[in-house]
C-alpha cells in the first residue's frame, strides 16, 4: 500500500484548500466591496496562492517553514483586502482558516491515495484524471461548505471579534502545535513520536488537523458565548439602572409636588390678607410658575411623565434644550420596565452627546411620540454635526473600548422587539435620529 500512497500533497491542491478556507471567512463577515471588485480580488488571491506555492515546490526542507508562513501571509492579505475588520481580527480568522485548509488538503490527498490503492495501482488514464479533479472538488465541497453551514448558524457578537494582540496567543498556540505534530513525520521519520509507514503518517496528519480544527471551533464558540453573556448582563444592568432612575425620579417628583402643593395653600392664605399691589403681582408670578410646572410633561402616561421630568430637570441644569410632544396614552400596552428602557436610553444617549457640543445654543433634543396608522412611533432627534460611521445598523463608538459600548441601542432594540417593533438610526444634515416603530395591533 505504501508504494501506492503518495508522500507529498501537490502544491496546487494545497493552494486551492487555502483559498477555499479564506472564502469561508469572507462569506461570513462584512466585506469591504462587492461585485466585480470582490471577484477580482478573489481571482487575484487564488492566482497568487497557486503561483507562490508552485514556485516554491522542490525547495530544501529548511525553506519549508518560511514558505508556509508566507502562504499564511497571503491568506491574511486576501482576507484583509475583502473583509472590513481590524487586522488583529483578520489574523485570528486566518489562524482558523489555515488549519482548516491543512485538514481539507490532508483528507483529500489521503482519500485520493486510498482510491488509487483500491484500484490496485492501476489508476491511469481517464479514471486517474477523474479522481484528480473529482476528489478535491468533492472533499472541499463537504469540508468548506460544512464549515460555512456551521458558521452561518451562529451570530457572533461584534465584541467577540474585537481582539487585542495578546488574545491571539491561545488560538495561535493550538494551530502551531497541531501543524507541527501533523507534519513532524514528513520532516523527521527516524525520531521519537514520528512514524515511518506512510499510511500511519497520513492518519496522524489528518486526525491531528481535524482535532485542531475542532479545538479552534470550540474555542471560538466559547468565546462568543462568553461575550454574548457579557452583553446580556450589560443590557440587563442598563435596564435595571433605567428602572432605578425612574423610581428615584418619581420619589423626587412626589416630594416636589407635595412642596408645591403646600406653597399653593400658603399663597391662598396670603391672598386673604390685605397686601400691596406689588406683593400681589409677585404672588401671581409664583402661582404662574407653579401652574407651568404642573403643566410640564403631562403626556397621559405616568411612567413617561416621570422619565421626562427627571431628564428635563437634568437638561435644564446643564444647558440642554429638551422639547417633547408625546401622546403617552398610546404607551398603555407597554411594561413599565420597557418604557424606562426605551426612553431612558434614547434620552441618555442624546444628552451624553449634546453635553459635548461646545456651543450651548445648539444643544438641542426633540422627542416625539405619536400614532401613525396602525403603528406607534417614537422619534428622537438631537443636534449632531458629525458624520457617524455605522456597522450592523449601529453607530460605531469612537471610544477606546468600543467593543463594550452600543448596549444602550441594543437594549432599546430588545425592548421594542418584545412587541414586534423595530429600531432604525439615521445621521444626516447635522442631526442624529433614532426611531422606534411598534405595531399597535400587537400591543
Amino acid at each position: 500500500m505504501n508504494t501506492v500512497y503518495l508522500s507529498d500533497i501537490p502544491r496546487l491542491v494545497t493552494a486551492a484548500a487555502e483559498w477555499c478556507a479564506c472564502l469561508t471567512v469572507i462569506a461570513k463577515y462584512p466585506r469591504r466591496c462587492g461585485g466585480p471588485r470582490l471577484w477580482g480580488l478573489l481571482g487575484l488571491g487564488l492566482a497568487g496562492q497557486c503561483l507562490f506555492l508552485s514556485l516554491t515546490d522542490g525547495l530544501h526542507i529548511l525553506f519549508w517553514m518560511p514558505c508556509m508562513a508566507a502562504a499564511a501571509g497571503l491568506m491574511v492579505a486576501l482576507i484583509a483586502a475583502c473583509c472590513d475588520m481590524p487586522l488583529v481580527s483578520v489574523a485570528y480568522c486566518t489562524i482558523r482558516a489555515f488549519l482548516l485548509a491543512e485538514f481539507a488538503a490532508s483528507l483529500e490527498w489521503q482519500l485520493y491515495s486510498y482510491a488509487l490503492y483500491a484500484l490496485g495501482g492501476q489508476g491511469a488514464g481517464v479514471v486517474r484524471s477523474v479522481l484528480a479533479v473529482g476528489m478535491p472538488a468533492g472533499v472541499y465541497a463537504v469540508v468548506f461548505l460544512g464549515m460555512c453551514a456551521l458558521e452561518k448558524r451562529r451570530d457572533d457578537p461584534r465584541a467577540a471579534m474585537t481582539f487585542q494582540l495578546r488574545e491571539l496567543g491561545s488560538p495561535a498556540l493550538i494551530a502551531l502545535a497541531c501543524f507541527f505534530l501533523s507534519n513532524l513525520s514528513f520532516v523527521y521519520r527516524d525520531a521519537p513520536f514520528t512514524g515511518s509507514q506512510l499510511t500511519d503518517i497520513y492518519n496522524v496528519r489528518t486526525l491531528v488537523d481535524l482535532a485542531g480544527v475542532a479545538m479552534l471551533y470550540a474555542y471560538h464558540v466559547q468565546r462568543c458565548e462568553l461575550y454574548m453573556q457579557r452583553e446580556l448582563d450589560a443590557i440587563q444592568n442598563i435596564l435595571q439602572n433605567q428602572y432605578a432612575q425612574y423610581r428615584q425620579s418619581r420619589e423626587s417628583i412626589e416630594v416636589i409636588n407635595h412642596k408645591y402643593h403646600d406653597i399653593k395653600h400658603q399663597i391662598a392664605v396670603l391672598r386673604a390678607e390685605p397686601d400691596a399691589q406689588r406683593r400681589s403681582a409677585y404672588l401671581d408670578g409664583m402661582e404662574e410658575e407653579i401652574r407651568d410646572y404642573e403643566a410640564q410633561n403631562k403626556t397621559g402616561n405616568s411612567v413617561l411623565d416621570t422619565v421626562l421630568t427627571g431628564k428635563s430637570l437634568y437638561c435644564a441644569r446643564h444647558g440642554v434644550e429638551l422639547t417633547c410632544v408625546a401622546d403617552g396614552a398610546r404607551l398603555g400596552f407597554m411594561d413599565v420596565m420597557d418604557i424606562c428602557t426605551i426612553f431612558g436610553n434614547i434620552l441618555d444617549n442624546a444628552i451624553e452627546y449634546e453635553l459635548g457640543v461646545e456651543e450651548q445654543g445648539k444643544r438641542l433634543i426633540h422627542l416625539a411620540v405619536y400614532a401613525k396608522k396602525d403603528f406607534l412611533v417614537i422619534r428622537c432627534e438631537n443636534y449632531c454635526p458629525e458624520i457617524l460611521k455605522f456597522q450592523d445598523g449601529l453607530p460605531v463608538s469612537t471610544k477606546t473600548d468600543a467593543a463594550y459600548h452600543g448596549y444602550g441601542i441594543k437594549s432599546i432594540r430588545r425592548a421594542a422587539g418584545k412587541y414586534g417593533g423595530a429600531v432604525t438610526v439615521h445621521n444626516a444634515e447635522e442631526w442624529f435620529q433614532i426611531k422606534v416603530v411598534v405595531p399597535l395591533a400587537n400591543g
